[in-house]
């Protein structure tokens, strides 16, 4: 793969009259791979939104490096700057339209700002339009468009200079569930067509699972949790992070865990990929004495990839429980009693 953006050692101070200096970020490194859909998630204040805008130096940093397209951004000139910053675009939580501009004129605003042809402009929104589904809206004024509309011509106008890098500041949470559904998959087809590395930030684990490849967990200014989002998800290690799996995972609590259990042991079992649809359990404790009952049960996809996740009670002696384990290890399943 092909490394896009990389940010090393950011710290971002703010000063206050009369108070100690506010630390938004503390040291952040981050890689983010070319054609990958990244996700960031903390909760209000972790220093995700100022992690954001360091990308593009909306924010600049108080020390640290910021390396977009082989280019260190901190040591360009202004007008150097400008130019590299059209190939990274953005979308708003609020969408940040011109009210008093349609639809169509949204979108090309950024392109006359560039000084295209009238022409390369007029084919260029045309292609926008279609894209994300707003042809029949093209000269309606954002007063009129709902807001998963709204944020349509947000998206629009972010990819108007054919960027590189698409940055997504909580562009989903002003928005209801169906919506938010519709505009994660319009930024999922677009990463898919046109090969652009999505980074986005919010506050929803839910976003996260849907359409990202990789996630880092930030609080206090520091990633304190990163992986693939499949491997975060199933095998959380930091309490933050527990505390946002845990609002889209209705897994047993231990009360309820021991009101269902019997005499056995109680295990989780992780299933990925291919496997989770296979009998992998019922054929590894057939080769032994125990007996199996099933707690608890989920199959799912995280993006792209199977899933599922059991918590069963073994029944049986502890040879043929300890046997059932190993094996189920083996086979490449992650296993823990709980």
């Amino acid at each position: 793969m092909i490394l896009l953006i990389e940010l090393i050692d950011i710290e971002k101070q703010y000063i206050r009259k009369k108070a100690e200096p506010f630390i938004a970020l503390r040291g952040v490194s981050l890689k983010l791979e070319k054609g990958e859909i990244f996700g960031v998630i903390g909760r209000s204040g972790a220093g995700k939104s100022t992690l954001l805008r360091s990308i593009n130096l909306l924010e600049r940093p108080t020390s640290g490096t910021v390396i977009v397209g082989g280019d260190d951004l901190t040591k360009l000139g202004e007008k150097e700057l400008q130019e590299k910053r059209k190939k990274i675009g953005m979308i708003f939580q609020h969408f940040n339209l011109l009210s008093t501009a349609t639809v169509r004129e949204n979108i090309a605003f950024p392109l006359k700002i560039s000084k295209l042809p009238a022409k390369a402009i007029r084919q260029k929104v045309d292609e926008l339009l279609e894209l994300v589904g707003l042809t029949a809206q093209q000269h309606q004024y954002p007063r009129q468009l709902s807001g998963g509309q709204k944020q349509r011509v947000g998206i629009a106008r972010a990819l108007a200079n054919d960027p590189d890098v698409l940055l997504c500041d909580e562009a989903t949470s002003a928005l209801d569930p169906q919506t938010t559904d519709s505009i994660l998959s319009l930024l999922r087809d677009i990463n898919r067509k046109m090969g652009i590395t999505i980074l986005l930030i919010t506050h929803e684990m839910g976003v996260i699972r849907a359409i990202c490849d990789r996630v880092a967990v930030m609080e206090y200014g520091q990633i304190v949790e990163s992986g693939t989002v499949l491997d975060v998800f199933l095998n959380p290690v930091h309490p933050i992070t527990r505390e946002f799996v845990s609002e889209v995972s209705d897994t047993l609590g231990s009360e309820a865990l021991n009101a269902f259990a019997g005499a056995g042991r109680v295990v989780r079992i992780n299933f990925r990929g291919e496997q989770t649809y296979e009998p992998v359990l019922y054929e590894t404790v057939r080769g032994t004495s125990a007996t199996f009952a099933i707690l608890q049960g989920t199959v799912s996809r995280m993006k792209d990839v199977p899933y599922g996740q059991l918590i069963v009670e073994l029944r049986g002696s502890d040879e043929d429980v300890n046997r059932i384990i190993t094996e189920l290890g083996q086979r490449g399943l992650a296993v823990s009693e709980l």
